[in-house]
């Protein structure tokens, strides 16, 4: 069975929010493990935001490492998981995050951009930058603030530009707070798409 409503969910223009496409090359795995529908819409939600602090960053022209693909590819498949656990598509648990991984990895996809899928929920000083935004993507798409990971990119950002951390961290509450704004949207957006595909659908 193909899974014809990955790619429109995935791909098609928008209004209201203006989400930007998913990765072409995510697109095609969320289509072998057939993703429902609400999880592409969330991946796609969270796919712009990380879009969004990724050319923050870039746009900053600090001397950080960072992989943007990397980054938009593992904010677009970082839920990925969720396929074989679909309990966690509309409740709490961790499961499908080493399950993602593992999903990403048996699909062709190389470990260190399914490395997200695993760890997008954790993070620690020793977390890297890119692992850092996906994990922020993942909050923020919502309007949830976590000190805890914010202080961590506040931190890295400091330490690229020479700006004292105080300043790092009204610059990046800006942004947060500018993309924050929009939550009620992409959340009004990924509730519009059902949790499971009715049987019979190809």
């Amino acid at each position: 069975m193909t899974a014809l409503w990955v790619r429109p969910i995935a791909l098609d223009d928008l209004d209201h929010p203006a989400l930007r496409p998913l990765p072409e090359s995510a697109v095609e795995v969320l289509e072998e493990v057939e993703a429902p529908p609400r999880l592409v819409a969330h991946l796609r939600a969270v796919h712009d935001v990380a879009a969004q602090l990724v050319d923050w960053v870039v746009g900053r022209d600090l001397p950080v490492a960072l992989d943007s693909e990397a980054v938009l590819f593992g904010a677009a498949t970082h839920d990925i998981g969720k396929v074989l656990h679909p309990a966690e598509l509309s409740g709490p648990g961790s499961s499908h995050e080493p399950a993602g991984r593992d999903l990403l990895v048996t699909h062709g996809i190389r470990p260190e951009l399914a490395r997200f899928a695993a760890n997008h929920a954790a993070w620690d000083a020793g977390t890297d930058l890119d692992e850092l935004l996906v994990s922020l993507a993942d909050a923020i798409w919502k309007n949830k603030r976590r000190q805890d990971l914010e202080d961590l990119v506040v931190a890295r950002l400091a330490a690229a530009s020479g700006r004292a951390v105080w300043d790092e961290f009204l610059a990046l509450d800006d942004v947060l707070t500018r993309i924050g704004d929009e939550a009620d949207a992409r959340l009004a957006y990924q509730m519009s798409h059902p949790l499971t595909v009715r049987a019979g659908r190809a």
